[in-house]
């Protein structure tokens, strides 16, 4: 009997891929140098990025794995390398018209598919889910993880070039918000709490949902449902603020802005310190 992937996400690479070459292609020679919330990163630079991400797959397809030219002790040490690996990238394909980074970006999408293909999803993976507290994750994970990627800075290119739909729908959008919260016990590792104590987090709309992290006797967990007199503390955010929020697109103060909490105040808040990307 097969088992279940828990957030399948293989399936919807095709689609993602071929929507971002059709936003690509639709872009004006001025909307490729224009700013997003990825910070100093524009238009191009995201694509740059993107492009990258799939040359790093089709790198391990063909057996080539990267070995990092320092020493990596813990989390912080990560972040400082993958922002210098991507920054070089970035900076070196300013060299590459789009064009020509359109049709790398075709090849490569469909080698870096292959290797996703290759994957046994519930062996462990060659890159851990560290923004979840992981240090060993399946290749499940790794896939989602992945897609997020893929998903979240597409939608930055679209919000800079007002072009956001086609992303967010059920089918696109869950699977990737989803995936975000599974860094949520991780988020709340350090917060004391009762043992049944259940936190709410809501997705509002219908590409949404609920999700509920629970306090156990050794850790937090997400959980099932439980009845409505059981949870201490509620958070809801829309979609466009809650993606934004766990990728740093915008800052803490301004998600509270617009989020709706009920209960425990302490224990809302912290899930809306959640980041999901290395950062």
């Amino acid at each position: 009997m097969s088992r279940e992937i828990p957030i399948p996400t293989l399936h919807l690479y095709p689609q993602i891929n071929s929507l971002l070459v059709e936003l690509l292609r639709s872009l004006s020679p001025g909307d490729w140098d224009k700013p997003t919330l990825a910070k100093q990163w524009t238009v191009k630079d995201i694509a740059a990025h993107l492009l990258d991400t799939s040359m790093r797959a089709v790198s391990l397809l063909d057996g080539h794995n990267l070995v990092p030219d320092r020493e990596i002790n813990n989390y912080q040490d990560l972040v400082g390398y993958l922002n210098d690996l991507n920054g070089s990238w970035v900076k070196a394909m300013k060299r590459v018209s789009p064009q020509q980074m359109i049709q790398m970006m075709e090849n490569a999408d469909t080698r870096a598919l292959e290797y996703y293909r290759s994957l046994n999803p519930f062996e462990p993976a060659i890159y851990s889910v560290a923004w979840a507290g992981e240090d060993l994750s399946m290749n499940w994970f790794h896939i989602a993880r992945d897609y997020t990627e893929k998903w979240h800075h597409q939608q930055q290119i679209r919000e800079a070039v007002g072009k956001t739909e086609p992303l967010m729908t059920r089918e696109l959008f869950y699977p990737c918000i989803d995936t975000f919260m599974q860094g949520l016990p991780y988020t709340y590792r350090d917060v004391a709490a009762a043992t049944g104590t259940v936190v709410k987090i809501t997705v509002k709309g219908d590409a949404g949902g609920d999700w509920y992290l629970a306090r156990t006797e050794q850790n937090w967990a997400l959980s099932e449902p439980p009845s409505d007199s059981d949870i201490s503390a509620s958070v809801a955010l829309d979609p466009g603020v809650a993606w934004k929020l766990f990728t740093k697109g915008i800052t803490l103060g301004s998600a509270l802005e617009k989020a709706t909490i009920h209960g425990d105040e302490h224990l809302a808040t912290r899930a809306l310190e959640m980041i999901s990307v290395m950062a």
